[in-house]
């Protein structure tokens, strides 16, 4: 039975980037949890905190991709080894300053929402609503915690762009 009224053909190219973006999760997943176990130094305790909210965040999203991609009627992969075949995420070391850490961090930001364009764009060929929908709240949040782990990378004497826009 064919709920979704979607063409199956037209659903192939989502679901395989829909995979690819379940495995960057993943890595990124780890690496969130490898960073909170091994931070040291007087950031500690707001980088703990933090990659703390950050891994989970991504524990729901990958539960959620990993459904949406059972709900379009396949099968989201789901080895290790697979994970780190297609993953554009690297592993990491855990032995780095925080600041390596977070600019790590972000660099995968930027990797994750290359991979959620790339999903979105598929999505809208194939009339996908509920992909679209549940990637551009991803989207949103992900731009907002680069723009946080980004801000605490900076040194405080850097400013933003101060020039108006006008319309």
């Amino acid at each position: 039975m064919n709920y979704l009224n979607m063409s199956d053909k037209k659903l192939v190219p989502v679901v395989v980037e829909l995979n690819t973006l379940l495995a960057n999760y993943n890595v990124y997943y780890q690496k969130l949890r490898n960073f909170h176990w091994n931070i040291l130094g007087k950031n500690f305790f707001e980088l703990h905190d933090q990659f703390e909210q950050l891994y989970t965040a991504a524990q729901t999203k990958i539960d959620e991709i990993a459904e949406r991609i059972l709900t379009l009627k396949y099968h989201p992969i789901s080895k290790m080894g697979d994970y780190l075949e297609i993953s554009q995420i690297e592993e990491s070391s855990p032995l780095l300053t925080d600041k390596e850490m977070v600019e790590i961090l972000i660099n995968d930001h930027k990797i994750l929402l290359s991979q959620m364009k790339v999903v979105i764009d598929h999505a809208n060929n194939a009339e996908d609503e509920g992909t679209i929908d549940m990637l551009g709240a991803y989207v949103r949040e992900l731009e907002k915690s680069s723009w946080m782990l980004n801000a605490w990378a900076k040194e405080t004497s850097a400013q933003l762009n101060n020039s108006m826009v006008k319309a």
